[in-house]
């Protein structure tokens, strides 16, 4: 063999087809986030996985990731892999747009954002954190009754969302908003777990609460627009909905179309609060199962704050309790993994990728690597020390994606969680329910098969 020719010749992408019959046992017992895990440690970082007739190339290691989402990411796009989120939840919105079309609405829409940006909506993470501080105390705390730690989550943040973004004030329209969204991305996560799909034409039930929830949300959509426009534009609510309606592109001059508004509404409500609620709920969860942490924590939030609400400054005088929000994100990221569709032919650390793999990148996984991360199951706030953090791969962590199609909603999330967590620890211990031990898996996001269940107790 001519050995010019094979230095040039693709490696072969290592393969694993796991029996079915073995594949569900699998499942089954180790859920389906743990047999992913456990496939990517014993057979490696770059691996085609074939279930059934699907196929995916497992990509985790960070050097992979980079590849994907940076240096050669014309080739890989939000393609195949998200027709089902396009046609049945977010429509064309920044989520799920590709080429040109998602360029455009990043330009449009990133000056929002910036952590500058979102700061305008400080207020209203105070408002509705100090909502339901009240609540907590009135109601829950040392009643001795758990709660539903992610219904808690869920609630404010789907209130912080919706004042955000459709200045929503009614209780009764944010519940009714909340649960249809609730809905539909429950359908299309159990949808995307079956093994047999059932068209969304046929009349089952889940179907047919799809389409009740659907038709509530985007008549409500719809509806705010047109009172807005039926308004002079003075009169219009300093919201993201309103930023949206008035933003124009500043080369064409041209504004968003209606579907295109809507579509970003869904997006924005289904993708800005039940990540963040995830990732909340999995703090005070990581916090009840590490005392030292939590004590360092209160140490840090009682020695800066009062009684009153934090300011801006004060809450950047608390580096531990982002530390630990960030550490959190590491450990229990609330997408554990995404897909990217090859477009193009290409070539991944000596492995040939046809156009039409689907790549599989394993948050979840890179967050765990071993080689990057010392005793990676441990829950560590001082790995985000900033000598700590600047050594690291710069690819080793990914919780809203990265690269150009980074979530564009990540500074709005990190706020949130920061002020959350510093108004409800400064007030509040959480204790798993005693004898409850979690199974965490993934349903299209982070959870908990059998719940959270917590008890409240005041500090």
């Amino acid at each position: 063999m001519n050995p010019a020719l094979a230095i040039d010749t693709p490696r072969p992408l290592k393969e694993y087809t796991p029996p079915t019959l073995e594949l569900l046992k699998a499942i089954r017992r180790e859920g389906f986030l743990g047999w992913m895990t456990n496939t990517w440690r014993q057979h490696g970082d770059l691996l085609r996985i074939r279930m059934g007739a699907q196929s995916l190339v497992l990509v985790t290691h960070p050097d992979h990731v980079r590849h994907v989402n940076v240096t050669r990411r014309e080739s890989y796009d939000k393609g195949e892999s998200y027709d089902v989120l396009r046609e049945l939840l977010l429509g064309n919105g920044i989520v799920t747009a590709t080429g040109e079309d998602w360029r455009w609405q990043r330009r449009l829409m990133a000056p929002f954002f910036t952590p500058r940006g979102v700061e305008k909506f400080y207020p209203i993470f105070l408002s509705d954190t100090q909502q339901l501080i009240e609540r907590w105390r009135s109601q829950l705390q040392g009643s001795g009754r758990p709660v539903e730690m992610l219904d808690e989550m869920m609630r404010v943040t789907a209130s912080v969302i919706l004042h955000s973004v459709f200045s929503t004030e009614s209780d009764e329209a944010l519940l009714r908003i909340k649960n249809s969204i609730e809905t539909m991305v429950s359908h299309i996560s159990d949808t995307g777990m079956r093994p047999v799909q059932v068209p969304q034409w046929v009349p089952t039930p889940g179907n047919l609460r799809f389409r009740r929830a659907h038709k509530l949300v985007t008549a409500y959509i719809r509806e705010l627009i047109a009172r807005r426009r039926a308004l002079p534009t003075e009169q219009w609510p300093d919201d993201l909905l309103t930023k949206m309606m008035t933003i124009r592109d500043e080369e064409t001059g041209t504004l968003m179309a209606e579907q295109l508004l809507i579509d970003n509404g869904l997006t924005m409500f289904a993708a800005g609060h039940e990540t963040t609620a995830r990732t909340l709920s999995f703090l005070w969860y990581a916090l009840s199962q590490n005392p030292e942490v939590e004590r360092r924590l209160h140490a840090e939030l009682d020695s800066v704050l009062g009684d009153a609400p934090p300011t801006i400054n004060e809450l950047k005088r608390l580096p531990y309790t982002l530390q630990v929000v960030k550490e959190v994100l590491r450990l229990y990221p609330a997408a554990p993994m995404y897909a990217r569709d090859a477009v193009a032919d290409d070539e991944l650390d000596g492995v040939r990728i046809p156009a039409g793999t689907r790549m599989l990148v394993f948050t979840y996984g890179t967050h765990r690597h071993p080689a990057f991360w010392d005793e990676p199951e441990r829950f560590d706030p001082d790995r985000w020390l900033p000598e700590r953090e600047a050594a690291r791969h710069d690819y080793a962590y990914h919780p809203f994606a990265i690269g150009p199609r980074i979530c564009l909603g990540n500074n709005f999330s990190l706020l949130e969680t920061h002020v959350m967590a510093a108004m409800l620890a400064r007030r509040f211990k959480l204790r798993l329910k005693p004898g409850h031990v979690p199974r965490i898996d993934m349903f299209g996001t982070l959870g908990s098969s059998n719940g959270l269940p917590m008890l409240i107790e005041a500090r």
